[in-house]
């Protein structure tokens, strides 16, 4: 049952943290999801104590920290810790991270507590540093025009190219300047049954839009192998070698997979990466040997449902999926 009731959030989030126990290589979305059904209960100081774990966890690896401290920032602010919230946000935007996600959230936070022109300027900082112009927007890039076309709609001031190019990308039947417009929210408070009733046409028809977002498949993933892991796993799986040839190998297949898969018109493509113990994990749970290389897509399959998929492609100038520390223009996105 979805949980309704603080007190159905704090079950659910309990449940989260046992898994999160369980399965180790997925325990930072895990105790994300935890955090977001703390909050909903009510219980922001416990969801912050999970921020602040995993952020300084002994020996743990946070795959997305910017994220983690933009979640908690949002969380502090909305039970009287605005000054230290302020202060995360302030070291979200010098760090410069390459994900739209921290930006998007510690703008959206800006944003609810009416700091509209820091809100406005944080989602161009970003787009200025994630969206090359002419590139194709990733997927999460979108989020970022979206937010921005808002807080825009809210100052009152008039479009420009990045306005046009969020009207462009954006698909539902409503447009962003209606859904976008200052006098919905008044509408919501009339007493004129007519206006109350096209505000709630229009409302369904953002949820329908939003569920369609939920709904979306899980990302047609491929199977990245870091050059340590993808060592370890043909020393221990020698057949594997048919499959990968070198490392260098490896990561140029898996990009022109992505690429011929994107030309095909296949959407929603990620990358998971793979480590050994995962590996011999999930061929456990299904009873199969780990050197039978049908069992490799499942994998990533499965990978992929539980969150671990990254969306390609990233943006030119983000860190390219591979683990090079060089931007994607310059790696594996080069022509």
């Amino acid at each position: 049952m979805r949980p309704d009731t603080p007190a159905d959030h704090t079950t659910e989030a309990e449940r989260l943290l046992r898994t999160a126990a369980q399965y180790p290589e997925d325990r930072e979305p895990l105790v994300l999801q935890a955090a977001a059904h703390l909050e909903l209960a009510g219980d922001r100081a416990r969801a912050s104590t999970l921020y602040d774990e995993l952020l300084a966890a002994p020996g743990a690896t946070v795959d997305n920290p910017h994220l983690v401290k933009a979640l908690k920032a949002a969380n502090l602010w909305e039970y009287g810790h605005e000054a230290e919230a302020r202060a995360i946000i302030d070291g979200i935007r010098a760090a410069g991270p390459l994900e739209a996600a921290p930006w998007d959230i510690a703008a959206q936070t800006l944003e609810a507590h009416d700091e509209l022109e820091s809100a406005h300027d944080f989602f161009s900082t970003a787009l200025t540093l994630l969206l090359a112009p002419g590139e194709e927007v990733p997927y999460a890039t979108q989020a970022l025009l979206t937010g921005r076309h808002r807080v825009r709609r809210l100052m009152g001031v008039g479009h420009d190219p990045w306005d046009e190019l969020a009207d462009a990308l954006h698909t539902a039947a409503v447009p962003l300047d209606e859904l976008h417009d200052p006098k919905r929210v008044w509408a919501l408070g009339s007493s004129d049954p007519g206006e109350l009733k096209a505000e709630i046409t229009r409302l369904r028809v953002e949820l329908g839009t939003y569920r369609t977002a939920l709904s979306r498949p899980f990302p047609v993933a491929v199977l990245h192998w870091t050059a340590e892991e993808l060592g370890e796993l043909l020393t221990a799986y020698p057949g594997l070698a048919t499959e990968y040839v070198t490392h260098e190998t490896h990561l140029d297949r898996l990009e022109a997979a992505l690429r011929d898969l994107h030309a095909a018109g296949t959407p929603n493509l990620g990358i998971v990466t793979g480590t050994v113990p995962s590996y011999e994990a999930f061929a456990a749970s299904e009873a199969a040997s780990p050197a039978d290389p049908d069992l490799l897509p499942q994998y990533a399959t499965t990978l992929a449902a539980r969150g671990r998929a990254v969306p390609w492609p990233p943006a030119r100038s983000a860190a390219c999926w591979c683990g090079s520390g060089n931007t994607y223009r310059e790696c594996h996105g080069a022509a």
